[in-house]
């Protein structure tokens, strides 16, 4: 068998695949023996799961709507004529390898559009570089926002605001050192000015998937005040995105009790997080199956033209 993946890499070592899924059922695990589990099964009976799954499909199609929005400018302006419709169904295709972990799917992103749309592998890198430059502004700009919330100090805030100057400020003076990087050049090209384009369609993604998080939980009777909520969403998005286990099982568990556990019995959190990742994985496994057979073909068709 190869030892090479499919985007060019070196395949990783089998305890290494294994390893997210090992940690995801730990952290389920460490979080269910702390519960009154007839309280836990309770609060999953209680639940109207029709509606809870067909509100889990309309996030997901808004989800993907305004993540392909967002990234559709910043790939127009960086590679050329990417559709608005043709990523939409690529990026929906990319739920399926995303299942996994979140960067997984991006790379398979990365790696179609390099084929299909015959752009070098570090330009195309380079763009989704920024693409995530975009979403961490967000962040930082949730974060502030949690900060000024909650009352912290000015210098918190101050913190928190000068890392994303910090980083316009090194795009803006372009180190000779870092500007002669391939995979940065998209960086540097787009300036400031394409930086705060970036920003400003990439936030209702943003918006899109702070409401997703936190809406929820409504449905299992855990009333988050919108003030805890600006605190403590954008810090659980975070969390579910990194890439140590598959959807963010477990850690999305672990990090809701800490962060909502004076709202509500711990059984109703731990029900409304694993009840939301299941419901997740189900609907985006759908889409994805759905959408990858035709990402497949195209990738296929591009592969085999003559260059």
């Amino acid at each position: 068998m190869s030892g090479e993946s499919p985007l060019g890499g070196r395949r990783q070592p089998l305890w290494r695949q294994l390893l997210p899924f090992a940690l995801a059922f730990a952290l389920v695990g460490f979080v269910l023996s702390r519960l009154d589990l007839r309280k836990f099964v309770a609060e999953l009976a209680r639940v109207d799961y029709p509606a809870f799954l067909a509100f889990t499909a309309v996030f997901v199609v808004a989800l993907v709507s305004a993540d392909t929005f967002g990234t559709v400018v910043v790939y127009r302006r960086t590679l050329g004529r990417v559709g608005f419709v043709d990523f939409w169904l690529l990026r929906g295709a990319s739920y399926l390898p995303s299942l996994l972990n979140h960067h997984v799917g991006q790379a398979f992103i990365v790696y179609f559009l390099s084929r299909v749309h015959r752009v070098a592998l570090p330009r195309v890198a380079g763009a989704t570089l920024l693409v995530y430059a975009s979403w961490t502004g967000c962040l930082l700009l949730l974060g502030s926002l949690a900060l000024w919330v909650r009352g912290d100090p000015v210098g918190w805030l101050a913190v928190v605001l000068g890392v994303g100057v910090l980083y316009l400020v090194v795009i803006a003076v372009r180190p000779a050192a870092l500007a002669r990087w391939r995979v940065l050049a998209p960086l540097f090209e787009a300036g400031v000015g394409g930086h705060l384009v970036a920003l400003l369609a990439r936030m209702p993604h943003v918006l899109v998937l702070f409401l997703g998080t936190w809406l929820p939980f409504f449905f299992f009777g855990v009333r988050i005040p919108f003030k805890a909520a600006a605190q403590g969403i954008p810090i659980l998005m975070v969390i579910v995105t990194l890439p140590l286990t598959p959807q963010g099982f477990g850690t999305r568990d672990v990090a809701a009790g800490q962060l909502f556990g004076a709202f509500a019995d711990p059984a109703a959190i731990a029900a409304a997080t694993a009840s939301w990742g299941v419901a997740l994985t189900l609907v985006d496994a759908c889409l994805g199956l759905f959408l990858m057979r035709r990402a497949m073909s195209r990738l296929s068709e591009a592969t085999a033209a003559p260059r």
